[in-house]
């Protein structure tokens, strides 16, 4: 293959990423400064979806793919998800959310073909989320009321596309805690790194995001600690951020404080900001055989008008317990596999990812369906890939001597 080829290549593979996020970025959120109609968001996001499809395809016309047990897990989550739509019983937007659910594994699946253990997919991920922050920043300087309503309390949400704080703030750590492990690995240079750390922090900050915050800390602690008995930039690293995390801890801790709690009470704060009374009240809820097994079907993620933000309860909720032991499978075996692997750059940056998505888990949904979260694990997988073995090196055929006839006649003779 040329290298102009494979360029080409290249070049598509990270169109077709770019697509799945922006599938994922959702269309219920902020007001936006040009109010945009919610049926034209989902055009916009479905036609997304089906483009990656259609764009891998083309790049992948002989259908190779290698064995992936997370996709394969993915595949398998799809069975509880058509059984307990099926029914109709969360409406025909059920079915809907099947097949994209459908299509979303399955340009996975064509993608796996690029999974080789390499950095590729990390780098498509953070040029693309970083591009979506610079959106956010973008409505931020146009419109600072609209970036930063007081339906939200004055935390920053996308003013340009319907972004939720939460989820600009899993945007901003994911690509933080990636840039930053790319530094200690020397795969960029510091000057490159700044420009995406130093912007996704204030966006961070301004989201008052405590979700993404501690998946950002635990997730990079774990990563860099998988780091530390082979690389020294590691262990100076971490030697640095607990000394700075001591002493903002001591000078501003009230600042901190005030910060995490965001202006909530106590009691409020202790009750997760009102989830643990959605979560009881899902627990409560009587329900059937196979509602106990495989959910009442792909929904919004809500229960009794309420938002979950839970992946696991989501999961109970609409895929039921088989779809939670799936889910708990695809944790384990990234996890797992990740921890057996020996130390190296990208399994820190795998590390990291699944860590932040099982942190991340018990106040965000999105484990059980196509979403943000299900990318992060993607390029977790694409991590752990083994790369693909060399085709060994055949010794050259001599050349066969040609025989004169009057030889060949002699020796019969």
């Amino acid at each position: 293959m040329s290298p102009d080829h494979t360029d080409q290549t290249s070049k598509v593979v990270g169109t077709v990423w770019g697509l799945l996020v922006l599938n994922t970025l959702g269309s219920a959120g902020a007001k936006t400064v040009i109010p945009l109609p919610r049926s034209l968001i989902q055009m916009v996001t479905m036609g997304a979806l089906a483009a990656a499809f259609a764009l891998a395809l083309a790049v992948n016309l002989r259908l190779r793919i290698r064995a992936s047990a997370f996709v394969f897990l993915l595949t398998l989550l799809l069975v509880p998800s058509v059984m307990s739509s099926a029914d109709l019983e969360s409406g025909f937007g059920a079915l809907f959310r099947c097949a994209r659910l459908a299509l979303f594994v399955g340009t996975l699946w064509l993608l796996s073909r690029w999974w080789d253990g390499g950095l590729t997919f990390v780098r498509h991920h953070i040029r693309i989320y970083f591009v979506v922050l610079g959106s956010v920043a973008a409505g931020a300087v146009v419109s600072p009321g609209a970036a930063m309503p007081e339906l939200y309390g004055g935390r920053l949400v996308g003013a340009l596309w319907p972004l939720t704080p939460p989820q600009i703030g899993q945007y901003a750590a994911v690509i933080i805690g990636l840039t930053v492990l790319l530094v200690l690995g020397r795969r960029t240079d510091a000057r490159s790194a700044a420009l995406v750390i130093v912007p996704a922090l204030v966006l961070l900050a301004l989201t008052h995001t405590r979700t993404a915050t501690i998946g950002l800390l635990i997730g990079l602690a774990l990563a860099i600690g998988s780091l530390i008995m082979t690389s020294a930039a590691a262990r100076r690293f971490f030697a640095w951020a607990v000394l700075c995390a001591a002493v903002a801890a001591v000078g501003f801790g009230s600042a901190l404080q005030a910060w995490f709690l965001r202006g909530q009470s106590q009691e409020y704060f202790t009750s997760l900001t009102g989830r643990a009374k959605v979560w009881n009240a899902l627990l409560a809820a009587p329900r059937t055989t196979s509602e106990s097994l495989f959910g009442a079907g792909l929904g919004d993620k809500s229960f009794g008008g309420l938002p979950i933000d839970n992946s696991w309860l989501a999961v109970y909720h609409e895929q039921g317990m088989t779809g939670v032991a799936l889910v708990a499978a695809i944790i384990t075996v990234l996890g797992g596999v990740a921890l057996l692997r020996p130390p190296s750059l990208p399994r820190a940056c795998a590390i990291f990812l699944v860590s932040y998505c099982a942190i991340a888990s018990y106040t965000e949904a999105g484990l059980g369906d196509a979403s943000p979260y299900l990318l992060h694990l993607a390029v977790a997988a694409s991590l752990l890939a083994a790369p693909p073995a060399a085709a060994p090196l055949s010794a050259p055929e001599a050349p066969r001597r040609r025989i004169p006839r009057w030889a060949m006649r002699s020796e019969v003779t």
